[in-house]
């Protein structure tokens, strides 16, 4: 039986995507379901001020979020964002590539554990997302329910190994 070959994965940033690719993954109708901050029809105008604001992140702390491409090929966007103390890491797929979150995750999180200003990574998920056995084979921890401009999440925490991953309910 042969499978097929795993696609090449690699990062660049938001700007070098072509917008229209963006406006098609963001307004595809599977996208809402599991993004309860996403509200509203994206338009040209909308990719270009979510890019900026995104591009804006890399400015102020030298970290953001990338387009991840397979082979190529735009698959989605994602990255480290800060929040608070804490990195966030977020990935957004297109549906056709949802298969991939778990080599992209890893991949990211190999970064995250290379940069010493990341000593750990937490993740907030939808409540819709029932699947989340990766987050445990990653070994994140659930840290609670919290709400995040005006919707409810999952927080969970990984650490990275760097010099403050050590959990403490006051750097947590």
């Amino acid at each position: 039986m042969t499978g097929h070959p795993s696609p090449r994965i690699t990062f660049t940033r938001l700007p070098e995507i072509a917008p229209e690719a963006i406006l098609a993954h963001m307004s595809h109708p599977v996208m809402a379901r599991h993004m309860p901050l996403l509200s509203g029809d994206w338009t040209l105008e909308t990719v270009a001020a979510f890019v900026d604001g995104k591009e804006a992140c890399w400015d102020l702390d030298g970290l953001g979020h990338w387009a991840f491409l397979a082979d190529g090929t735009y698959a989605g966007w994602g990255g480290f964002q800060k929040e608070g103390d804490a990195w966030d890491f977020g990935l957004v797929l297109t549906p056709e590539r949802f298969g991939l979150g778990l080599r992209i995750t890893q991949k990211a999180l190999a970064f995250a554990r290379a940069d010493s200003r990341i000593p750990y990574v937490t993740f907030l998920l939808p409540p819709s997302r029932r699947n989340l056995g990766a987050l445990r084979r990653l070994g994140a921890s659930f840290v609670g329910e919290v709400d995040y401009e005006g919707a409810a999440f999952r927080k969970y925490r990984l650490d990275t190994g760097g010099p403050a991953s050590v959990f403490r309910p006051e750097n947590g």
